[in-house]
Parts: C-alpha cells; sequence; structure tokens
C-alpha cells in the first residue's frame, strides 16, 4: 500500500510539473510586455533568457499623466530599450543576479511591495491620486527606493514635488552633497557632470530650459534616500543610446555608474 501511495504522489507530482512546463512555455510564446508595448517609446525584442527569475529585477512604475497620448504613455518614455541595455551593463559590471529584462509595476497594484527598487521617468508630469500617493508612502515606509529621471526645468520640478507634498506632507528635497555614501557604493563619483539626452549629438546637452543638473534625494526620517532625483538630466537616454556611435561615451559611462550606484546604494542602506 505504501509503495502504491507512493507511486500515486509520484503521478500528481509529474502532472503538477507538465501542466506548470506548459503554462511556461504557452507565457514564452509572447513578449514579455507585449500589453504595454502599445505606450513605451521604442520597445525591442525579448532575449532568451527573459523569462528567467533572478534575485533582482529592474522595475520601472507606470503611473498617470495627464499628457498620455495615443502613441505613448511619458511613463514608457524610453521604454524598454533603455533600461534592458542597463541591465547588460549591471550584469557585466557587477555580480548582481539581474533578470535581462524589466519589470513594469502599476501604481495602483499592491505588487509595488513586492519590488524594493523602481525607477521612473518623466515624473514632472505625474498625477498621483491620494491612494497612490498613499501606496507610495507605504512603499517608502516598507523600506522601499525609488530612482527619478529625465524631468526638466522649474515647472516640471514643481508638479514633480506637488505629488512628493502628497506623499510626505511637509517634505522637502535636499541638494546630495558629494561625500554622500550613495555616490560612493560600487563607483567613486567625485567628478559628476550633466548627463544630456540623445539631444546633445545635434544640439545642447539640456532640454527645456533644464540648464543645470542636479542631484537631488528625499530623505527619511533616518536620513537615507529614499527618492533618488536626477533633475535636468536624462539618464535614461543615455542608456538607451549607449550602443550609438554618435552619442558621447563619457555620458553613456557616468549614467551606467549613477545607476549601478543607486541600485547597490538601495540595497546596502
Amino acid at each position: 500500500m505504501a509503495a502504491r501511495r507512493r507511486a500515486v504522489a509520484l503521478a500528481a507530482i509529474a502532472v503538477s510539473l507538465a501542466a506548470a512546463w506548459s503554462s511556461a512555455q504557452s507565457a514564452r510564446g509572447q513578449r514579455r510586455w507585449a500589453i504595454y508595448e502599445h505606450e513605451m517609446q521604442n520597445p525591442t525584442d525579448d532575449p532568451p533568457d527573459a523569462w528567467e527569475e533572478t534575485e533582482f529585477a529592474f522595475a520601472r512604475l507606470r503611473f498617470r499623466s495627464r499628457l498620455d497620448g495615443w502613441a505613448r504613455s511619458r511613463w514608457g518614455i524610453d521604454a524598454n530599450k533603455s533600461e534592458r541595455q542597463f541591465i547588460q551593463g549591471l550584469r557585466r559590471l557587477t555580480r548582481v543576479h539581474a533578470r535581462s529584462v524589466e519589470h513594469i509595476v502599476d501604481i495602483d497594484s499592491d505588487e509595488i511591495y513586492d519590488w524594493p527598487w523602481l525607477y521612473a521617468v518623466a515624473v514632472g508630469d505625474w498625477t498621483l491620486s491620494e491612494s497612490q500617493a498613499l501606496r507610495l508612502r507605504k512603499y517608502f515606509d516598507r523600506g522601499g527606493f525609488l530612482m527619478v529621471d529625465d524631468f526638466h526645468a522649474e515647472r516640471e520640478w514643481r508638479t514633480f514635488m506637488a505629488g512628493i507634498e502628497r506623499i510626505f506632507p511637509g517634505r522637502t528635497a535636499v541638494e546630495l552633497e558629494d561625500d554622500d555614501p550613495i555616490f560612493h557604493t560600487v563607483f567613486d563619483l567625485r567628478e559628476r557632470f550633466q548627463i544630456p539626452g540623445l539631444n546633445v549629438v545635434h544640439g545642447p546637452g539640456y532640454e527645456r530650459g533644464g540648464v543645470v543638473p542636479h542631484w537631488r534625494a528625499i530623505l527619511d526620517d533616518h536620513s537615507r534616500v529614499v527618492v533618488a532625483i536626477c533633475f535636468n538630466m536624462d539618464v535614461g537616454d543615455a542608456w538607451e543610446w549607449a550602443d550609438l556611435p554618435e552619442y558621447p561615451e563619457r555620458y553613456a559611462s557616468l549614467a551606467y555608474k549613477l545607476g549601478i550606484n543607486y541600485i547597490i546604494y538601495a540595497f546596502t542602506h
């Protein structure tokens, strides 16, 4: 009887594994984030290991904006070529076991609590509801980290900070000093300069009047960076176009180093 029970149990396990394998193969038949590609600026083909589960995934925040249009949404600027090229550098330059493709986290989903590191672009145009602001506040209170990028000039700064005010009432942004640990987790970034978008190839290295770059942050009650702010810069463009010969290597190199430092800081602080 014991042998029969074992045989039945093994058969059940085999059936379960076969079903899981079949389901996984079915899922792999489509691009991992096909559902959102119409909102992305630059979607790319999935690499062969796109469905591999790893210790870390680059999570991009999907939020709402009044400027979302028929072609794409503000959250999807540079996506997803930008993060996929950055992830290649992260895998080569560190020992972080990183997934080859991004993970998209919707601001209205409690799934946000499963992803301790988030990235968001164009936050100078975000609109946060009360429930979304509360969810982000809980996310930060639980140890979450957000890197924001690619917004420029004072109007966009005010819109971004209006969202921060909803999340952290009364909290102000600070300028990060050169000796802040976030600049020295992996690479010593004592000399930093404005990281421009692709427009630098044929024009100035700034956008929409945002001439002076700033490395700012929102700190928690223990002086830990919880929102790392790349203002008047376009780090995501530097990742996205690092493979373009015309895009200056010095900007791409700093962009990779900055992103890696921010990830390792979030792991260790």
